[in-house]
């Protein structure tokens, strides 16, 4: 079942870089008691991840978190080393990487994309949504190949 408005993000391991290694997230912490606003592409390095999504959110950031937003969240399936490397290649400061390379997060939230046949694997679909002290707030999935739903511009309009 895919998660929905009003449900708690469930309670995983994701992870980020950090000069000492991989760091473990707990994503019940992470969302505690804040306002975040997480986006998931299927992949870093990918062609509208690297050219649109990702970019739009770090042009967006400031007026993102003018609206109360705490944190901006980028997740995507692959390694937390990976994430950073491409977060340095976009100059991505202001956004928060975040590796669900086991896919606990998109499986618990039925959020998953199948690229198998495509020679892609399973990822994360490519969605946004605002999450207020644990609880989904708005969310926008899009259909595979799109990219409408879940730009900075739109997120922007729900906030």
């Amino acid at each position: 079942m895919t998660i929905s408005v009003g449900t708690e993000v469930p309670d995983v391991t994701l992870f980020r870089a950090t000069s000492d290694g991989p760091e473990a997230v707990n994503t019940k912490e992470f969302f505690a008691d804040r306002k975040i606003v997480l986006f998931a592409v299927p992949g870093a390095f990918t062609p509208t991840c690297s050219a649109k999504h990702l970019p739009g959110f770090i042009a967006k950031a400031d007026e993102i978190k003018a609206k109360g937003v705490d944190e901006i969240a980028c997740l995507a399936s692959n390694d937390a080393f990976v994430m950073q490397e491409w977060a340095k290649s976009q100059n991505a400061d202001g956004i928060t990487m975040l590796s669900d390379g086991d896919l606990a997060f998109v499986d618990a939230t039925g959020l998953e994309l199948d690229l198998t046949g495509r020679g892609l694997g399973k990822r994360a679909n490519r969605f946004a949504m605002v999450v207020e002290n644990g609880k989904v707030t708005h969310l926008a999935v899009e259909e595979p190949g799109a990219f409408e739903v879940s730009s900075a511009e739109s997120v922007l309009t729900k906030l």
